[in-house]
């Protein structure tokens, strides 16, 4: 978990801040869905969206009077058409884009019902470390590395001797 007065990840810092400098955190659900065999999925930003093309893990803004866990069920079944079992909170990442400053909780999710369907016109990919697809999102990279570490890599790339 982030520790309260970290320092959040700049993306993009040569660009201008939308609404300047004290803006208000937006908090984000997020979820890593993993399957039994390790791969996880990840989705494109639809067009239309900011980053859109960017490779994430499916998610969104947590409504105001919904706990992280009532948005990331609700925004998976709205975004990509599955109804998730047990929500495993794990880390939490504040990341600083242009458009907006947000609190990413990101949980693990291995149980889930119903097939795939992406909603908004993106598209998904199961990957394994190193992603294939490209260019990810930067909120995306401090996951990597997580999993990097957790899993046995050296960086992202290669795995442990």
């Amino acid at each position: 978990m982030s520790a309260p007065g970290e320092r959040p990840l700049v993306a993009h810092g040569e660009r201008p801040r939308e609404g300047g400098p004290d803006r208000a955190e937006v908090a984000v659900a997020v979820g890593v869905l993993i399957r039994a065999q390790g791969d996880f999925l990840l989705t494109s930003r639809p067009l239309g969206k900011v980053y859109a093309g960017y490779w994430e893990f499916p998610g969104g803004k947590v409504e105001p009077g919904e706990t992280v866990e009532q948005a990331l069920r609700r925004e998976l079944v709205e975004e990509i058409g599955v109804t998730i079992g047990a929500v495993h909170p794990w880390r939490v990442q504040v990341v600083d884009y242009p458009h907006a400053l947000v609190r990413l909780h990101f949980c693990k999710v291995y149980v889930w019902t119903g097939e795939l369907h992406m909603h908004e016109g993106q598209s998904f990919a199961w990957q394994r470390l190193p992603v294939e697809v490209q260019p990810v999102l930067p909120g995306t990279v401090p996951v990597l590395e997580w999993f990097a570490a957790e899993r046995g890599f050296i960086g992202a790339t290669h795995f442990a001797p």
